[in-house]
């Protein structure tokens, strides 16, 4: 009876074929994953930057670590080694022989295939007396030599030889293990048993368990639960929090803590280092004793944050733990920005407690626009330009010039903005043109509606109110050449002045020439009547002429004028004559009262189509939206001391500004590169009325670039609720359908009687 028979491997050749599938598992996803991309593409991308980067921290920092790092010869050599590995065992098991045998009774035999049965015998009568043990054979070769002559005379042994490629019937299914014997010899039984549960009792516990214990200390976003905790307490217990406060909460992360993160470090040098940058920088709250704001580590921290945005100059050890937080602090004052949005809900829903006022969340957002350009508060935003210095600002602010922003400084001349920045030379010049010219310029589309309604414009008390912005990302090199463009066509527009007030002479005399005639053809009772009437056209006609004539540089002679206006004027009595006397008959009124429905109900359907298409369309974004993964890589932000390149994203939220409440919860787009499209849905307020709101558009990289737009909403009482609607109204039973159906029948027997009567 069949079987199965386990045996491991005793000569090792299935072990090798185990061993390459492992190693080329292993090796062929980490080429994939681990194989350095092309230097060149990046040297690439970096040269295509230099133009405006060149200056930027970030972008030498960049420089050196491409120059000096080793890592990438490393995971080449590696992997070329795995690889080399997985060849040579692919090349062993190519060589190896294979064990299987195919049985065959005519080859133990020494006969060829298809030999008649005395042949058989005949040869398996020498076999016999040549390797019988009597005759001082070998015992084996005669049991082989006997079973093989059975398989081809034997009747029920050739059928299973033939069936089973055995002429004892089915054997037992035998199982190779790849691995070799001398894992379950019982000579390195205890070295096995040791190897086994060091690997799988010790190693991978611990393993797994210092991998958990870090994952569980961090959120989704890589920001520590004890900060995020932190956020929260110190936002709940001041709702109002000023810059300098936000500061002091900022810095007092676990993440600059050396026990909570191992990238954070103490010096011994900051002991006389730190004091001196503190006297430098004068009031920081330093005798605060509230913890943790009185912490060794959250005093350096905010005291490197603060030199930072004044550019201050530091020791190279205290520069490298001042790129250390400068770094880390973006994503956690996005940290604060959520848990901020978070409390607001909770106050909203809940209530008891006071909700993060609207100036704390706006704080968290210029603060990250400060780190980023290593400025601060009340710094002009023309210093996140090359070499714009403070005593350069007192030429652009002067009486002429007047230029306090980015878009002043944009919105000026060439000529006026070249001799006002005269400080420059004419390299430095053309370095700051080009690097004004690639800031971002977002042109910000809003769109009110209430979706899923059926009147989408009609705003009612307590329903979704859903706005959709438009983000469109152009450069400021654009607004250069649309700043040109006036200054191009006042020529044009003194000409077209010039031709237009030759126009309005030429029309002056045309007035008064038909006045005058006017007032010498006024006979009789008639012509006062035809004048009276044709009065507004001429006028009309008269304008289109003269503005005509302002296009063209040419008037149109008075009589030819006099002479059309009394046409209209005589069309246009005829046409009210007719229209009189069509007025008399009633059948034509019906006809065009019909023609009037019908082209009102194409209208309506006509706007239902284009609705029901508009929300196909909609429906279809959304759906690409959700399955789409955007790449957050939009275009680098110009930053001169921010230590490493950082992506232009941006804040988009709605603000009632005077209550100084959130209305909708901030929005980061991380994903705008030319267009974004972007739904801010809130309910609408549960009292009707007149409400005035704000879009407010904030950069995460630029200060001086924010957009806030009024947004007007007109909020109506609710329709009330049909209880008796009739597509409700169903018949109880199918009885009642019959009956009913009996009675209409009923009904229009009898009608059809009485027309026929």
């Amino acid at each position: 009876m069949a079987g199965q028979q386990f045996q491991y491997d005793d000569s090792g050749n299935t072990f090798f074929y185990f061993l390459t599938s492992f190693v080329g598992l292993i090796v062929i996803p980490a080429t994939y994953y681990l194989w350095p991309r092309d230097q060149n593409a990046e040297q690439l991308r970096l040269k295509s930057l230099r133009r405006v980067h060149g200056r930027c921290l970030w972008y030498r920092l960049r420089l050196m670590k491409s120059q000096q790092s080793i890592v990438p010869t490393l995971k080449k050599a590696a992997l070329l080694f795995g690889w080399a590995v997985f060849l040579l065992l692919a090349y062993k098991v190519s060589k190896l022989d294979r064990e299987y045998q195919e049985y065959n009774p005519y080859e133990v035999l020494n006969l060829d295939p298809g030999a008649s049965v005395s042949e058989i015998k005949k040869q398996y009568r020498i076999l016999s007396l040549k390797h019988h043990p009597d005759k001082g054979g070998d015992e084996a070769t005669f049991m082989r030599i006997a079973k093989a002559y059975a398989a081809l005379t034997n009747e029920q042994s050739r059928q299973n030889w033939e069936t089973y490629g055995n002429p004892d019937g089915p054997g037992a299914t035998s199982f190779g293990i790849a691995l070799p014997a001398w894992i379950v010899d019982q000579k390195n039984s205890m070295l096995v048993l040791l190897v086994y549960g060091l690997a799988f009792m010790v190693i991978l516990p611990v393993v797994v368990g210092t991998w958990w214990y870090r994952s569980i200390r961090y959120s989704g976003d890589q920001i520590l639960i004890s900060t995020t905790q932190l956020f929260m307490h110190f936002m709940y217990k001041t709702p109002n929090m000023n810059m300098k406060r936000l500061t002091m909460v900022l810095t007092a992360a676990f993440e600059f803590e050396p026990r909570s993160n191992k990238e954070a470090t103490i010096r011994p040098t900051d002991n006389i280092e730190v004091p001196q940058l503190i006297r430098e920088l004068g009031n920081i709250n330093v005798k605060k004793k509230e913890p943790p704001f009185c912490y060794p580590y959250s005093l350096k921290a905010r005291v490197l944050v603060l030199s930072h945005l004044a550019r201050m100059e530091v020791s190279e050890e205290l520069e490298e733990d001042q790129r250390f937080v400068v770094r880390k602090s973006p994503a956690l004052l996005q940290e604060m920005i959520n848990v901020g949005c978070q409390l607001t809900m909770m106050a909203n829903s809940r209530g008891g407690f006071h909700a993060p006022r609207l100036v704390s969340i706006e704080n968290c957002m210029k603060l990250t626009q400060m780190i980023v350009q290593g400025l601060q508060e009340s710094k002009s935003p023309l210093l996140q330009l090359p070499h714009f210095e403070e005593e350069n600002l007192r030429y652009c602010i002067s009486k002429k010039y007047k230029v306090r922003t980015l878009q002043d400084l944009v919105s000026l001349k060439d000529s006026d903005r070249r001799n006002m920045m005269r400080f420059l030379g004419e390299e430095k010049y053309d370095e700051v043109m080009v690097v004004l010219g690639s800031f971002p310029h977002i042109i910000m589309d809003i769109k009110l509606q209430v979706l899923d309604d059926e009147d989408s414009n009609n705003i009612t008390a307590g329903s979704i109110v859903t706005v959709t912005v438009t983000l469109t990302r152009k450069r400021m090199v654009d607004m250069f050449e649309k700043e040109q463009e006036p200054s191009t066509c006042q020529g044009e527009e003194a000409a077209s002045t010039e031709e237009t007030g030759d126009s309005s002479k030429a029309k002056t005399k045309v007035w008064q020439n038909k006045n005058k005639g006017a007032k010498k053809t006024a006979k009789s009772k008639k012509k006062k009547l035809i004048k009276k009437k044709a009065t507004p056209a001429p006028a009309k006609t008269k304008q289109a002429n003269g503005n005509l004539t302002g296009n063209e540089g040419t008037a149109l002679p008075s009589a030819a004028v006099v002479k059309e206006e009394e046409d209209e004027a005589s069309d246009k009595g005829s046409e009210s004559d007719e229209a009189e006397a069509n007025k008399d008959s009633p059948s034509e009124r019906d006809e065009d009262s019909d023609k009037q429905s019908d082209t009102e109900v194409d209208e309506v359907a006509g706007d239902d189509e284009e609705e029901w298409e508009a929300l196909q369309q909609s429906i279809q974004r959304r759906e690409r939206a959700l399955l789409e993964t955007k790449s957050k890589v939009t275009h680098p932000a110009y930053s001169l001391y921010f230590p490493e390149e950082k992506q232009e994203w941006w804040w988009l939220y709605i603000a009632d500004r005077r209550d100084q409440t959130l209305v909708s919860m901030p929005y980061h787009v991380c994903t705008l590169k030319d267009t974004e499209e972007v739904e801010l849905k809130f309910p609408a307020p549960s009292k009707t009325g007149n409400y005035q709101y704000s879009v407010i558009l904030r950069s995460d990289s630029y200060m001086g670039l924010d957009q806030i737009k009024p947004l007007k909403l007109e909020v109506h009482e609710a329709k009330a609720v049909m209880d008796n609607h009739p597509q409700w109204d169903i018949p109880d039973t199918e009885e009642e359908d019959d009956e009913q159906e009996d009675s209409d029948g009923i009904e229009e027997s009898d009608d059809e009687d009485e027309d026929n009567d």
